[in-house]
């Protein structure tokens, strides 16, 4: 077996031991330390999965999904009731640029015909905070939080990025990226899903 496949897989192998272990287990990946549980809004999430976007030998980030309760398909996880956070824990220097881009790029993707048009001036409010960032720096935190009755709540290191996005179906459209038809990453898709698709 490839010593790349083997290494993805005993991640996933131990990202879902953990998973099903004790309340108080944290995940590790590439050096990044995800909590088992948090609160977003005064409500209880739980790491739902972890999962890693690499393009051969260059890692560009750890992310973790947090939900209310445990999805194992994409669909499971939109319809989760409640608050919801996308945790990114960058692994080297991105440019704005490449990340308002790759949103672009995702959403368009992922997003119908029909939807696309009522996401557009959304998606151009959310790439201008991205944009106004610089560059997002080697071991930087993004949270992108969905808060019912708010909308997306955008942070960098614990610091808000201007005033909430609203609309559930523009956090949805955002969540596809990592977890729709057409993922970034289909080998991060999985593990945010906790694990292989069933």
């Amino acid at each position: 077996m490839p010593s790349t496949l083997l290494r993805r897989l005993l991640l996933v192998l131990t990202a879902t031991a953990l998973l099903h272990g004790p309340a108080s287990a944290q995940i590790k990946l590439e050096g990044q330390t995800f909590l088992s549980q948090l609160r977003v809004a005064d409500s209880d999430l739980r790491l739902n999965g972890v999962g890693l976007r690499a393009v051969a030998w260059i890692k560009g980030y750890a992310a973790g999904l947090y939900l209310s309760s445990k999805a194992s398909s994409a669909a499971q996880a939109v319809a989760a009731a409640g608050p919801k956070r996308l945790q990114i824990r960058m692994l080297l220097d991105v440019p704005a640029a490449e990340f308002t881009k790759a949103i672009d790029h995702g959403i368009t993707r992922n997003a119908t015909q029909a939807e696309l048009p009522g996401l557009r001036e959304r998606m151009a409010t959310f790439e201008q905070r991205v944009q106004a960032i610089g560059t997002v720096h080697k071991g930087d935190v993004v949270d992108l939080d969905w808060v019912p009755g708010s909308g997306l709540h955008f942070s960098l290191n614990g610091v808000a990025k201007g005033a909430p996005i609203p609309g559930e179906d523009f956090y949805t459209a955002l969540l596809k990226i990592f977890i729709g038809d057409k993922p970034v990453d289909p080998e991060l898709k999985t593990g945010l899903l906790g694990g292989p698709a069933s």
